[in-house]
């Protein structure tokens, strides 16, 4: 099982994910012996049964966004969400950050926040500032080089974040 980082530490990743069909529909739903990530299109199609299926078995659920997914769409969903991974395809791609923002700050999500895909050190100060607190490595990087400098970029971050409310001038000395 891949690894992951939370809360600084290396844990193994115990959740699988529930895979679209090859022309991206649904497919059929079956329940799951384990904690489950939907993508947003499973979810659309299945979100009755899928809900069922966790009250019935004690099992958490999550989902998996995709840059393009409006996290608007699932708002009312999220007391039943243990955990949302934020899919990152490309370093490039920032959309994530703005979907974590959100959830955290407008929506008031405080469940498990995961950023997963082309996820590298270099980026782990700045996901934890937007509401992210795990993180799912892109393969073969260390997850030990990136707890030993991924999180300390910076030692006091001057703007407001979801992890710091006030900027640096207006917190006390």
């Amino acid at each position: 099982m891949a690894q992951l980082i939370a809360a600084q530490q290396v844990l193994e990743n115990t959740w699988t994910e529930q895979p679209l069909e090859e022309d991206g529909n649904a497919g059929p739903f079956v329940a799951p012996s384990t904690p489950t990530l939907y993508p947003l299109a499973f979810w659309r199609a299945h979100r009755e049964a899928i809900i069922a299926s966790a009250q019935a078995g004690a099992l958490p659920l999550g989902l998996l966004l995709q840059p393009d997914d409006a996290v608007e769409e699932i708002a009312a969903d999220l007391p039943h969400l243990a955990l949302i991974a934020i899919n990152f395809p490309k370093f490039v791609d920032g959309r994530g950050y703005s979907s974590a923002a959100l959830l955290r700050q407008r929506y008031g999500y405080r469940g498990e926040l995961r950023a997963v895909g082309d996820v590298l050190h270099d980026q782990l100060f700045y996901l934890r500032r937007v509401g992210f607190d795990s993180y799912a490595l892109k393969d073969g990087k260390s997850t030990a080089y990136a707890i030993a400098h991924g999180f300390t970029t910076f030692t006091e971050p001057y703007q407001a974040s979801t992890d710091q409310p006030l900027p640096h001038f207006r917190r006390q000395p």
